[in-house]
């Protein structure tokens, strides 16, 4: 299943699911309680959203040995994580903006995981029934900014720095090899695979789920390949996860 988040013509923003002949509207939210109507808009109807809008989004520094080794260090013995604000969060076909402060920007495509129900202090081989589905998202960062001291504050935390979408796909099982992609006007910029991860989805979510408590909707960054670059005023990004669709947001000054 594919879960969207749209703003249609026929109700305003609401969740719905991908059918052969459109977006089935559906009432709820995927996390509480929901259920189909008899709406099934068109494409041309319905503007895509973030597919969903959480408390916080937790990443993961460090997740790829190549991407470790090109931004200078070691994989951790553990994983490194730290927090974007759900004010970074932008949808599909939205506009990356560039801050005056930052003379490199650079895109970072990764896959991210949507946490479907309250997680704490879950197991590592319990976390599936914790998980509503996985998205793409580019965990844009001012690499720039990035100071001893401050790796993970300012540089990854400006509004528009976290595009996600297209849609939630519930059915995906990152340890089939998903590949993920990133383009940049057409040229691929980055290509990775879910297996090549260090530290796996059931580790990521035990491992922060005993820090903080996960609350429906938040997402977890599960890291990015090698291969990050910078981007421009008057780009376009497209980040694609195998399975969940292509993320296309373009860059503004």
């Amino acid at each position: 299943m594919k879960i969207v988040r749209v703003d249609s013509e026929v109700d305003d923003i609401t969740y719905g699911v991908v059918e052969p002949e459109g977006i089935r509207l559906y009432r709820g939210t995927p996390f509480v309680a929901w259920e189909p109507t008899e709406t099934v808009v068109d494409w041309t109807e319905a503007r895509l959203l973030a597919p969903v809008i959480p408390t916080k989004i937790v990443a993961v520094a460090k997740n790829y040995v190549e991407h470790a080794a090109e931004v200078g260090g070691t994989v951790p013995d553990q994983p490194v994580i730290f927090v974007k604000p759900p004010t970074t969060v932008i949808g599909p076909l939205q506009a990356i903006r560039l801050p005056a402060e930052s003379n490199r920007v650079d895109h970072e495509a990764e896959l991210a995981v949507v946490i479907g129900k309250v997680t704490r202090n879950v197991d590592i081989e319990d976390v599936g029934p914790y998980i509503l589905g996985y998205t793409a998202a580019n965990d844009v960062t001012a690499r720039d900014l990035q100071v001893p001291g401050d790796r993970f504050g300012r540089a990854k935390t400006f509004d528009t720095f976290c595009p996600l979408g297209p849609a939630i796909d519930t059915d995906l099982d990152p340890n089939e090899g998903l590949s993920i992609i990133c383009r940049v006007n057409g040229e691929i910029r980055q290509t990775g695979s879910t297996n090549d991860m260090v530290f796996g989805i059931g580790t990521l979510v035990s491992f922060i789920s005993s820090i903080m408590t996960l609350l429906p909707g938040d997402v977890i960054l599960t890291g990015t390949p090698s291969g990050i670059g910078p981007i421009e005023a008057g780009d376009r990004v497209e980040v694609e996860v195998e399975g969940v669709g292509i993320l296309v947001n373009p860059v503004i000054g």
